[in-house]
């Protein structure tokens, strides 16, 4: 009973943060921002005023695609953000900027995260692997492994966590020092960029109880 409850924590917490993102985004992007500037038009303002003419503003297909890719200096917003004048589309406009404005920066907890994406690509990819041999086959040493490999992503989710956090920070600091946003926009945009944190922490979480599962079972394994 309690590994089928243990389960079904691990299926809510993600559910419940996807859905606040998904209503606190659908709220505000049907809000139109006071400055009536596009999602576009904020990053690019928002990339000058920092010296940050070399990077790329472009549009991205799928629903809240949003992101910055520090390898191509290009940040990408989602075709509504990209588009429309939302307190939404200008909160996460300002977040992805943050970003490359941490790149500008050399900030550390993002240039270790970036360093760790192919170790990542191949860890998590390798981990189940050894963990389902090491289970079915009670092999510890196989688990193990796997469970190693599987640190490595869970290092991967944890470090992430203050790269959004202060993306997030360093985007109100801007929209707020260019007078991009005014009055109650400040507690809506930071609303909308609170969901989103909330999905990094719903999946860190999720991660780390996993971990803390298998390391248990490894441990039991080898008591028996």
């Amino acid at each position: 009973m309690g590994f089928i409850v243990y389960f079904i924590i691990l299926l809510i917490i993600p559910m419940w943060a996807q859905f606040k993102l998904k209503r606190t985004y659908g709220k505000y992007s049907k809000i139109r921002s006071t400055s009536g500037i596009t999602g576009a038009q904020v990053a690019r303002t928002i990339l000058d005023r920092n010296g940050l003419t070399d990077v790329q503003v472009v549009e991205s297909r799928g629903m809240l695609s949003d992101h910055y890719n520090p390898l191509t200096k290009v940040v990408a917003l989602s075709s509504h953000n990209y588009h429309d004048a939302s307190v939404a589309g200008t909160a996460v406009a300002a977040h992805e900027v943050g970003h490359a404005i941490q790149d500008a920066e050399d900030y550390s907890f993002l240039r270790l995260r970036h360093r760790l994406v192919p170790i990542v690509n191949i860890s998590s990819n390798m981990s189940w692997v050894f963990i389902m041999i090491g289970l079915f086959t009670n092999w510890s040493g196989g688990l193990l492994i796997g469970i190693i490999l599987l640190a490595a992503g869970v290092l991967f989710q944890l470090i992430t966590l203050p790269v959004e956090f202060n993306a997030s920070s360093r985007a109100m600091d801007q929209l707020l020092e260019h007078n991009i946003i005014r009055n109650d926009e400040e507690r809506h945009a930071k609303k909308v960029l609170s969901a989103a944190a909330m999905t990094y922490v719903a999946a860190t979480a999720v991660a780390v109880m996993e971990l803390a599962r298998l390391l248990l079972i490894y441990t039991n394994m080898n008591r028996s």
